[in-house]
């Protein structure tokens, strides 16, 4: 594949920290990489080395001759005039409004958006669409994107992934990414960038393919520490046990995550999370009986609901802007009363909320993290486990040092971290989480889910994060715009081919190559093929062992590659020579899981 853009023994220092340590890496035409890491870790500084907007303090950055890059960053800088001028600058209407992708652009990002609009007097979530749009409209070689799914909602996050698939193929050009969108980076991503403590990781495929290869590399260096590494085996276990989708791996992929997730007990017991949840809320929850809310111009959000909730239901919520899912959560705390109907509460009911803002640190940051939360609670039981707000405060990622630290100073997905925890050491038994992802990195997301796991009351979660949703809830409902809210037994899925039928088209759904889970095959069209005879089974299940074997024999080679580049980490010419062989076995690789899939398939 033709090399597109590369780091170079980059160096970056900001004030005391080393965020880029030496680092070179290299962007090649076809690939979609997803950048992960800590918050802090230098995530976006490498997007803007990478874009040539951030100067190294060493090292350089390279590009192929003509190629051009393209940065979405995580401030709109989009100046105050119209729609259309950041979009589409000074050309003509007819030079643009004839070319499909572009028409595509406005479909999936512009619907609700006035070409003519004023940018100033957009949301922020608008103005993030239009940022977005502007970029997706031209034709650069290499797409950085710092955090697109941010201000996204499910159907604009599923859009996006089909498009950026489709766009950004095998001989079209490169897409780097920052995202905490685990299912965005599953669906989009052909490799995986990890920045931590000044260097970058690589591996192969999207974010479940990242766990694993993490977690075996881990397990080969046996130096992760304990309660890291059985986070890791847990969210295998999901990933092994969850959505039909993540399973079409090939076996010998599902054997290796098997083989690290024995003995792991199940994510979640909900038997035992329902009678724990009986005994502390009784039978009544919460009850929406008949309800109607009306807005002041009279738009009907919710139009004679009945749902009830019970202890320990687990619910999720999507649907599209505007149809009232914040409201729903108002109107079960009580923050909100019904224009007609009721709303019911069970006698031992205590509502926890967290809300998309975190002013509610305000009146506490003078005060230390670990202060902030024993003003709470000193301990709580989470899991049948008493934990000291110290230890909760460690689980949930504050090192020592940033549990010491004053709230004040403490970064977005920190303070997003302590509003949690302050809310779930007051012991709450009816937790409502409104939009709980943003600004949390993937591991902080994960230690999150974790802790939810063993929580046993009920909870609900308005969410555009499919992969959370998937994770810690049983069930999901929809807020279609009709003022009703629909159960969703398909959930997510469903929930898009809904909106999509209601459009008049499968607008989010992916490419047809592209909506398997990474590793999985496509679906198959038409009418189905004759069954194979009894010879082309036998060979077929004769290639699949050898293309085992052969596997099996590039996993050894790829280990042993890696052991040398950590050799000779100080020669940069031994280590290009070393990463060039990675490359070929990596590509040897990716033909023979497809050549095993096709194999798989005829050998039953």
């Amino acid at each position: 594949m033709p090399h597109l853009l590369g780091a170079d023994r980059v160096h970056l220092t900001l004030g005391t920290r080393t965020l880029l340590d030496g680092v070179s890496l290299g962007v090649d035409d076809g690939q979609r990489i997803g950048v992960v890491g800590p918050n802090g870790a230098g995530k976006s500084t490498l997007l803007r080395v990478l874009a040539g907007s951030q100067a190294p303090d060493d090292g350089r950055v390279t590009r192929a001759g003509g190629t051009r890059v393209a940065l979405l960053d995580q401030r709109d800088d989009l100046g105050d005039g119209t729609v259309r001028d950041v979009v589409h600058g000074d050309a003509d209407a007819h030079e643009w409004a004839s070319d499909a992708r572009v028409r595509a652009v406005h479909t999936g990002l512009l619907a609700d958006v006035a070409l003519d609009a004023r940018v100033a007097q957009l949301s922020g979530g608008q103005r993030r669409r239009v940022a977005l749009a502007a970029l997706l409209v031209r034709d650069d070689e290499v797409l950085v994107l710092d955090e697109p799914t941010n201000h996204l909602d499910v159907e604009g996050v599923a859009w996006l992934a089909g498009y950026l698939v489709e766009r950004y193929a095998r001989g079209s050009g490169a897409l780097v990414v920052v995202t905490h969108d685990r299912w965005f980076l599953d669906a989009v991503c052909t490799r995986t960038w990890e920045v931590h403590d000044g260097v970058v990781d690589q591996y192969d495929g999207g974010y479940a393919a990242y766990v694993l290869a993490r977690a075996e590399r881990a397990q080969q260096a046996a130096t992760v520490e304990a309660k890291r590494q059985n986070l890791l085996r847990k969210e295998l276990a999901w990933l092994r046990r969850g959505a039909p989708a993540r399973t079409s791996k090939p076996k010998f992929r599902i054997d290796a995550a098997t083989a690290l997730i024995a003995d792991e007990p199940p994510p979640r017991d909900s038997l035992a999370l329902a009678r724990t949840a009986t005994a502390r809320l009784g039978k009544d929850v919460l009850d929406l009986e008949d309800v109607t809310f009306t807005l002041p111009d009279g738009r009907v959000l919710l139009d004679d609901v009945t749902w009830r909730l019970g202890p320990g239901d687990r619910y999720g919520v999507v649907g599209v802007n505007g149809a009232g899912k914040t409201t729903l959560l108002r109107l079960l705390t009580g923050r909100a009363q019904p224009t007609s109907g009721r709303v019911r509460r069970g006698k031992t009911v205590q509502v926890a909320e967290l809300r998309q803002d975190v002013e509610d640190l305000d009146e506490v940051a003078d005060l230390r993290v670990v202060e902030a939360v024993e003003r709470e609670k000193r301990s709580v039981v989470v899991g049948g486990k008493e934990l000291t707000a110290s230890q909760l405060v460690e689980r949930l990622g504050f090192t020592r040092e940033r549990a010491r630290t004053p709230v004040r100073d403490l970064s977005g997905g920190e303070r997003r971290r302590l509003q949690l925890l302050r809310l779930l050491v007051a012991e709450p038994n009816v937790l409502l989480l409104d939009e709980p992802t943003n600004d949390l990195d993937t591991d902080t997301l994960a230690a999150v889910e974790d802790l939810l796991d063993g929580w046993p009351g009920t909870l609900i979660v308005v969410s555009h994060d499919r992969y959370l949703l998937e994770r810690v809830c049983d069930r999901q409902v929809a807020l279609l715009g009709d003022g009703k809210v629909r159960d969703l037994p398909g959930g997510v899925e469903q929930y898009l081919e809904l909106r999509a039928a209601a459009l008049g088209g499968a607008r989010f759904a992916l490419p047809d190559d592209a909506a398997a889970a990474p590793g999985g095959a496509p679906a198959a069209d038409g009418p189905s093929a004759p069954a194979p005879s009894a010879a082309e089974v036998r060979a077929a299940r004769k290639e699949v062992q050898r293309i085992e074997r052969r596997l099996e024999r590039i996993a050894t080679l790829e280990a042993g590659l890696h052991a040398r580049m950590a050799e000779q980490a100080t020669d940069h010419e031994a280590v290009t020579a070393l990463d060039a062989e990675l490359r070929a076995l990596a590509a040897e690789r990716d033909e023979l899981e497809a050549a095993w899939l096709e194999a798989a398939e005829t050998a039953g």
